[in-house]
């Protein structure tokens, strides 16, 4: 039992030697309106760094100072194999290509990320602070049959924030897959994070999120996230480019 326990933490912990990880923007049609952002006529990417991974009980997400920091809750997808320019009708190598689930929170500076917009500079920063993507344990394929058919939800405080089915994506996995793949390979081991429903707002420190997926009902016990918000102690306060 104990060297069954040992490689399931080794799984969890070599999230953070993935190559990349890939986030899909504006995949739910509410959220796009509350952001009043242009709904995409194809899957809309962008890559957060490995280093914002945070993995469960590693500690708080940390508040950088000056920054209005957002969640965001998304179903994860762990590849098991490389991708490379798939076509989006091929499902089975798509799914095939995953090797387990997972949930995580896109953390996002959202003052940093709105003057970016408003200026046309790059938005890294407001995705790549450390601790900006909180992740829960990895989840088998087998709890999740239908990807596109499960809820999920984040709480602040308790209070429900977040809380919808898949099966509003506008974008599927074998098309998210294909358009990324035919863009950059996607290698063992990279994670994909594929939109957020509506409900993303505000947390300050001293909030704690808590977060996960239901399938049918029943809620998946490996997906859970619990993590508290902290205010950073680093010199770093955000300041308008």
């Amino acid at each position: 039992m104990m060297n069954v326990f040992r490689r399931s933490m080794s799984s969890v912990a070599s999230l953070k030697q993935a190559s990349k990880v890939v986030c899909i923007g504006r995949n739910y049609a509410d959220h796009i309106a509350e952001l009043n952002s242009a709904r995409p006529k194809q899957p809309f990417f962008f890559l957060k760094p490995t280093s914002s991974v945070l993995l469960p009980g590693e500690g708080p997400v940390i508040r950088p100072r000056g920054v209005d920091l957002h969640y965001e809750v998304e179903l994860a997808l762990i590849l098991g194999k490389q991708v490379k320019d798939l076509a989006a009708e091929d499902e089975k190598t798509a799914f095939d290509s995953i090797a387990h689930y997972a949930l995580s929170i896109d953390m996002t500076a959202r003052n940093i990320q709105n003057e970016a917009k408003k200026k046309g500079i790059p938005w890294s920063i407001a995705k790549g602070f450390d601790t900006f993507l909180p992740i829960s344990n990895l989840i088998a394929k087998s709890a999740i049959p239908n990807p596109h058919s499960v809820e999920i939800y984040l709480t602040v405080n308790n209070e429900v924030r977040q809380a919808d089915s898949t099966e509003l994506m506008l974008f599927q996995i074998p098309r998210i897959l294909s358009d990324i793949s035919k863009v950059m390979t996607l290698e063992k081991g990279d994670i994909v994070i594929t939109g957020t429903p509506k409900g993303v707002g505000p947390v300050v420190p001293g909030d704690v999120m808590r977060a996960g997926i239901k399938v049918d009902g029943k809620e998946l016990e490996e997906s859970k996230i619990e993590v508290a918000v902290e205010e950073s102690t680093s010199s770093y306060i955000y300041a308008e480019t």
